[in-house]
């Protein structure tokens, strides 16, 4: 499952310039893929929160090692955090949102996607 959250990183580099080719709702994927990274958000949640279902959670993190770890996302759902394949992640948001900023913005998830990528800093 640790793979999964590179693999949706890489849903923006794909989807974002074939919006509609083939009959395929790629803005629809690239919603849904934000949503997910939504879900997977550790610490207090904001309230434009749109994945209404979880709640605030991590707020210990590293505490008991005196390491500060509260925020950024789980990995896959199972609440584990890993540096190098968030930062791979990250990496590749970001590029995406470079890249395709503008359709993004079209589609109304370019503020959606610059704030997964500000939580998973």
């Amino acid at each position: 499952m640790e793979k999964l959250i590179p693999i949706l990183a890489l849903v923006f580099l794909v989807v974002c310039p074939y919006s509609a080719i083939g009959g395929h709702d790629y803005g629809q994927a690239l919603s849904k893929s934000i949503l997910f990274f939504e879900a997977q958000r550790s610490s207090v949640l904001p309230h434009n929160q749109r994945v209404t279902w979880g709640s605030h959670s991590g707020l210990q993190d590293g505490k008991a090692s005196g390491v500060d770890l509260v925020g950024r996302y789980y990995d896959a759902g199972d609440n584990v955090k890993f540096g190098l394949p968030m930062a791979f992640t990250v990496t590749m948001m970001s590029w995406s949102i470079i890249e395709y900023g503008k359709q993004m913005a079209a589609s109304g998830e370019l503020g959606h996607a610059m704030e997964a990528v500000k939580v998973g800093h």
